[in-house]
C-alpha cells in the first residue's frame, strides 16, 4: 500500500492546532514539508487539496475550505441531491454523508474515489492523505460553527456544510426543517439547545467526519498511519462545544469528554510526548505552549462539571508548563479617583525563584487589540469614580514588594498562553467559593493584571472584560460601567475587525461564553437595571422563551407572552421547547404531553415538568416514575435526583430515595439538604457509620439547623465518637436558645462513663449499682471512652458544662438526676446530694399526692437521695445525714397513704427501715 511522505499528516495536524494557539509566531506558519516529486505527480496524492484546505483554515476562510474541490472528491453526490425541506430528507442526506466517508476511507472502488483515478493507475490508496483531508474538513466545520456562535464576526454562511442545488424557493437565511432536525439531534443527549444557534448542521457534519476517522482508521491500529493523534483533541473540543450550547449537563457527553480528554492528555499532556511527536516541526517554546493549552482545556471540562480538585490540578500543570508561579499579595494604592489616603490593595505577583518567564518580551506580529487601551479606560472611568486598576504607591515598582516577587503590571510582558492561565484562575475562585461580592474581590488581582497588559489577543481581552462585567455589575458604583462594557462586547461580535483568524486564537483555552449566552447575560443585566423593554427584544431574538415570559410577568403582560409563543408554534409546531414554555406559562400538562409527542419522548424537560406537577398533586408514585424516565435521558441533573428522592420518600420507597439522594450529592457535593436526607435515611436503615459521614457533609452547609445537629449527636454516639456527640449537643443548646434538651442522649453518654468506671475497678460500689438500676434508658454497649485518663477527664468536664448550661436556663427536672450521677463519677457526694435534693423538691407540691406517675418519679428521686445520704454517713461516720434521710422518708410515707398499694410505697418503707437500722447501728457503736 502506498503511503504519504513521512511527516505530512503530522505537519497538517500541527498547523491546525496552531490556528487555535496564540499567534506569537509568524502569522502564517511555513507550509508542510516538501514531499518527494513522485508523490506530487501521483494520481493518489491528496497533498494539493489538503494544502489548499489548510491554507483556507489558517486564513479563517472556513466556507472556502468546506466548498473546495477537496470536499467534492468525497461528497460529489451532494451536487445532484434532490433537496426536500423535511427532517426525513435531512436524515437520509447525512446517512449518505456517513457512508461516503466510510467508502472514502476503506473502499478504493467508491464513486468518489473513481473520479480521481485513471483506469490504469495503481489501486493502492494514500490513507494518510485521505485522513488529513477528512480531518481538515471536519476541523473547518467545527471552526466555522465556533466563529458564528462563539467568537464572531458573524459571517454569511450557508446553513448547509455541503453545497447542493436548492429549489427556486430555496432556503437562504436558515436551514428550515433541516435545522430543526439538526437541533433535535444535538438535543438527543438529554438536554435541549439553550437559545438560538446557527450552523447546527456543521456540528453533526464535523462529528461524522472526525468520528469515522477514529472508528475506521485509528481504532484498527493501522500500522501505516503516521500521525492523527490530535484527532481526539478535536473531538474533545467538538463535544465541549456541544455541551456548551445545551441547557443542562449531559451524562453521555460527560463520558465522551472524559474519554477524549484522557487520550488528549496522554498524547499532549507533557513536554516529552509533544516534542517526541512533532520533533523539529515545532518552533521555540511551542511545545510548552501546547502542553499548557491541553491542560487548560482539560481544566475547563472539569470546571464545567464541577470537579474542583481536578480543575486545580490541571491549572497547576498549565502554570508550570508556561513558567508561572502566581501569588496574590498586597501593596498600598488608590482604588478611587478622589481617594486621599493609600489603602492596602490586592495585587498579583510572580515568584522569582520559580522558572518564570514573565520578563521576556514576545513577538506580537498580529496585535489584535489595536485601539488604545488607555483611551478606552479613560472613557469607562468617566462612568465611575472607581479606577479600572488600582494606582499603587511609587507606581507599583518592585521595591514596594518582597524582593522575591515581581508585580505583574504593564511593564511586564506576558505571553498569550500565560495570560490565559492567569484568567483561568478566576474560574477556580468562582467554583471554590460562594458567588458574592467577596469572590469578585478575590478575582480582581487576576483581572487587573491582564487588563494592564498592552498586548492581548481578542479572546483574552473579551474574557477579561466578561469577568470584570460580572464582578462590577454586582456593585452599585460600577454597574453603569459594566452595562457600557457589555454593550461594547456585544457590538464587537458583529464587527468585521478583528478578523476571524485572529479571533479564533485560544478560543478553546478560555471559557468564553457563546454569542447566545453573552447576549442573554446582556439581557439579564438590562433587566437588573430596569430596562426590561430592551431585554425583551434580545430574549425574543434568541428564542429564550422562559426569560421572555419572566420579562412579560414583570411588565404585567403574561398574556402577551402566551400569544407570542402560540404564534411561534404556528410556524414551528414541532419544537418541543415552545410547547414546554407554553406549559410553563399556562400550567397545563397537555402542552408538556404535546412536547413529548413531537420529540418522540426525548424531551427531558417535559418529563420533569410533568413530574413536578404530579408531585404537587400528591401523586407521588407517578412523579417518581416520570422522574426516573427524565433522568434516564439525562442523569447529570442534580435537582432531578433530589426531586426523585423526595417523590420516592413520599411513595415509601426508601431504597430508591436513598439512591436518588446519593446521586444528587455525587453530582452536586454542595447540596446540604441532599446530604441531610442521605444521613437521615441511613439512620432509618440503622447504618450509623454512613449516616455519621453524611451528617458531617451536611453540616458544612447547614450549620444553623439544630435539628441536624441533634440527629448528628445521636449518630456520633452510635459510632462511638463521644466528643463530637457532646459538641453537637452543645450546638443544639446554643441554636435553640437552651430550649431543646435531649435528656435521653445525655443519659446514654453518662452511662458510658459509669460503665467505664465499673470496668476500671473490679469492686462495684453501692452507688454504681444504684445508678445502673435507675437509669433513664436501656443499658448500652461500652465503647469510645478514651483509655487516656486526661482525655476521659476532658470529655467528662464537657458533659458537666453542658448540664450546667441546661440547669442555668431552667431545664427539665430529670437533668438534676443526671447531674447528680455526674457528681458521683467526679467523686463529689456532697454536690450529688444538692442536685438530688433539688430534683426531689421539684416534684413536691399539692399535685404530687394525687398524680400516680409523678409520685413514682418522686419516689425514685427520694430513694436516690437517701441512699447517697447513707453512703456519706458510712464513709464519714456522721449521723446528721441519716437523720435527714429518716425525716424525709417518714414524711413521705405519711403523706403517701393513697398509694399504699404500689411497689414504690413499699420501696419507701423498706428504705426507711434500712435507715433506722443504720442509725441504730451507729448508736450502738457510739455507746
Amino acid at each position: 500500500m502506498a503511503v504519504s511522505y513521512p511527516g505530512f499528516l503530522k505537519s497538517v495536524e500541527l498547523r491546525l492546532i496552531r490556528c487555535t494557539l496564540s499567534r506569537e509566531l509568524p502569522f502564517f506558519p511555513p507550509a508542510s514539508p516538501t514531499p518527494p516529486p513522485s508523490s506530487l505527480s501521483s494520481p493518489q496524492s491528496f497533498r494539493p487539496h489538503v494544502e489548499a484546505v489548510v491554507d483556507s483554515i489558517e486564513r479563517g476562510r472556513y466556507m472556502d475550505a468546506l466548498s473546495s474541490d477537496a470536499s467534492r472528491l468525497v461528497f460529489g453526490f451532494s451536487e445532484s441531491w434532490e433537496f426536500q425541506d423535511s427532517a426525513a430528507c435531512a436524515a437520509r442526506f447525512y446517512e449518505k454523508v456517513e457512508r461516503s466517508v466510510q467508502a472514502f476511507l476503506l473502499d478504493a472502488g467508491s464513486a468518489a474515489w473513481l473520479q480521481v483515478l485513471d483506469a490504469d493507475s495503481d489501486p493502492d490508496v494514500d490513507v494518510e492523505g485521505r485522513c488529513a483531508l477528512l480531518m481538515c474538513l471536519g476541523v473547518a466545520a467545527l471552526l466555522a460553527f465556533t466563529q458564528q456562535n462563539v467568537t464572531g464576526p458573524i459571517g454569511n454562511f450557508s446553513p448547509f456544510p455541503l453545497a447542493f442545488p436548492l429549489p427556486k424557493e430555496g432556503i437562504n437565511d436558515c436551514g428550515g426543517e433541516w435545522d430543526v432536525w439538526a437541533r433535535n439531534q444535538v438535543a438527543s443527549v438529554g438536554s435541549d439547545v439553550h437559545g438560538k444557534f446557527a450552523l447546527l448542521q456543521y456540528i453533526l457534519y464535523s462529528k461524522i467526519l472526525l468520528s469515522k476517522i477514529k472508528e475506521l482508521v485509528l481504532e484498527e491500529e493501522t500500522s501505516y498511519i503516521n500521525g492523527c493523534r490530535s484527532l481526539c483533541w478535536w473531538l474533545c473540543r467538538l463535544f465541549r462545544i456541544q455541551q456548551r450550547i445545551t441547557e443542562e449537563l449531559s451524562s453521555s457527553l460527560y463520558d465522551l469528554l472524559q474519554l477524549f480528554k484522557t487520550s488528549t492528555l496522554h498524547q499532549f499532556g507533557d513536554f516529552e510526548h509533544v516534542t517526541g511527536y512533532w520533533g523539529t516541526m515545532l518552533n521555540e517554546g511551542e511545545a510548552l505552549a501546547i502542553v499548557s493549552l491541553a491542560h487548560l482545556e482539560a481544566g475547563i471540562i472539569e470546571h464545567k462539571y464541577g470537579q474542583i480538585d481536578s480543575f486545580r490540578s490541571h491549572l497547576e500543570c498549565a502554570e508550570k508548563s508556561c513558567g508561572l508561579h502566581l501569588i496574590v499579595t498586597g501593596a498600598l494604592g488608590f482604588r478611587t479617583i478622589h481617594q486621599v489616603e493609600a489603602k492596602p490593595q490586592l495585587i498579583l505577583a510572580a515568584n522569582n525563584h520559580e522558572q518564570s518567564h514573565v520578563h521576556g518580551s514576545q513577538v506580537q506580529s498580529d496585535s489584535t487589540v489595536s485601539e488604545s487601551k488607555d483611551a478606552v479606560d479613560h472613557k469607562l472611568d468617566d462612568c465611575s469614580d472607581i479606577l479600572m486598576t488600582p494606582k499603587l504607591v511609587k507606581n507599583g515598582k518592585n521595591d514596594d514588594l518582597n524582593v522575591d516577587l515581581t508585580h505583574i503590571n504593564k511593564d511586564i510582558n506576558l505571553t498569550f498562553i500565560q495570560q490565559a492561565v492567569i484568567l483561568a484562575q478566576c474560574l477556580h475562585l468562582q467554583r471554590r467559593s460562594r458567588d458574592d461580592e467577596l469572590s469578585g474581590w478575590e478575582m480582581a488581582p487576576y483581572i487587573e493584571a491582564i487588563h494592564s497588559q498592552h498586548q492581548t489577543c481578542y479572546t483574552i481581552s473579551n474574557f477579561c472584560d466578561i469577568l470584570r462585567i460580572r464582578w462590577e455589575s454586582k456593585r452599585s458604583r460600577t454597574k453603569q460601567r459594566a452595562l457600557l462594557m457589555m454593550d461594547k462586547l456585544v457590538q464587537v461580535i458583529f464587527d468585521a475587525s478583528p478578523v476571524t483568524a485572529q479571533r479564533i486564537q485560544l478560543c478553546y483555552g478560555l471559557y468564553i461564553p457563546t454569542v447566545s449566552a453573552l447576549r442573554k447575560e446582556y439581557g439579564e443585566l438590562l433587566v437588573s437595571c430596569g430596562l426590561v423593554g430592551e431585554a425583551l427584544k434580545i430574549f425574543e431574538d434568541l428564542e429564550l422563551w422562559d426569560n421572555l415570559i419572566y420579562c412579560y410577568q414583570l411588565l404585567g403582560k403574561k398574556a402577551a407572552a402566551v400569544d407570542l409563543i402560540k404564534s411561534r408554534l404556528h410556524d414551528m409546531p414541532n419544537d418541543p421547547r415552545l410547547w414546554c414554555s407554553l406549559g410553563d406559562a399556562t400550567t397545563t400538562d397537555a402542552y408538556y404531553e404535546k412536547a413529548l409527542e413531537v420529540s418522540n419522548n426525548r424531551s427531558a424537560r417535559a418529563l420533569r415538568s410533568l413530574a413536578r406537577n404530579a408531585y404537587n398533586r400528591s401523586d407521588y408514585w407517578t412523579s417518581k416514575t416520570l422522574w426516573e424516565s427524565a433522568l434516564t435521558l439525562n442523569s447529570l441533573y442534580p435537582d432531578g435526583w433530589f426531586a426523585l428522592g423526595a417523590a420516592a420518600l413520599k411513595a415509601r420507597d426508601i431504597d430508591k430515595a436513598l439512591d436518588a439522594f446519593t446521586r444528587a450529592v455525587q453530582i452536586d457535593p454542595d447540596n446540604g439538604e441532599a446530604w441531610n436526607n442521605v444521613a437521615c435515611l441511613h439512620m432509618i436503615k440503622k447504618k450509623s457509620k454512613a449516616a455519621f459521614i453524611a451528617f458531617k457533609e451536611a453540616l458544612k452547609f447547614r450549620r444553623n439547623s439544630w435539628q441536624l445537629w441533634e440527629n448528628f449527636s445521636h449518630v456520633a454516639l452510635d459510632v462511638g465518637n463521644i466528643r463530637q456527640s457532646l459538641e453537637a449537643t452543645k450546638m443544639v443548646l446554643d441554636l435553640s436558645s437552651n430550649k431543646r434538651v435531649d435528656v435521653e442522649l445525655l443519659d446514654k453518654i453518662l452511662r458510658k462513663f459509669e460503665d467505664h468506671e465499673k470496668n476500671a475497678s473490679s469492686d462495684l460500689s453501692s452507688s454504681d449499682i444504684f445508678y445502673a438500676e435507675y437509669s433513664l434508658v436501656e443499658p448500652c454497649d461500652t465503647q469510645a471512652i478514651p483509655a487516656e485518663p486526661r482525655e476521659t477527664e476532658l470529655l467528662l468536664d464537657m458533659l458537666g458544662n453542658i448540664m450546667q448550661q441546661v440547669i442555668r436556663n431552667g431545664g427539665p427536672v430529670d437533668i438534676w438526676g443526671l447531674y447528680a450521677r455526674w457528681h458521683v463519677i467526679k467523686g463529689n457526694l456532697i454536690m450529688c446530694c444538692e442536685a438530688l435534693l433539688k430534683q426531689v423538691r421539684s416534684f413536691q407540691g399539692s399535685e404530687l399526692w394525687h398524680d400516680r406517675n409523678r409520685f413514682k418519679k418522686f419516689v425514685h428521686a427520694s430513694l436516690q437521695l437517701c441512699k447517697v445520704y447513707m453512703e456519706i454517713a458510712s464513709s464519714t461516720g456522721s449521723r446528721r445525714e441519716l437523720f435527714t434521710a429518716e425525716m424525709h422518708l417518714r414524711s413521705s410515707v405519711k403523706q403517701a397513704v393513697d398509694f399504699s398499694d404500689t411497689d414504690e410505697f413499699r420501696d419507701l418503707k423498706t428504705c426507711l427501715d434500712e435507715v433506722k437500722k443504720q442509725i441504730a447501728a451507729t448508736s450502738d457503736e457510739g455507746a
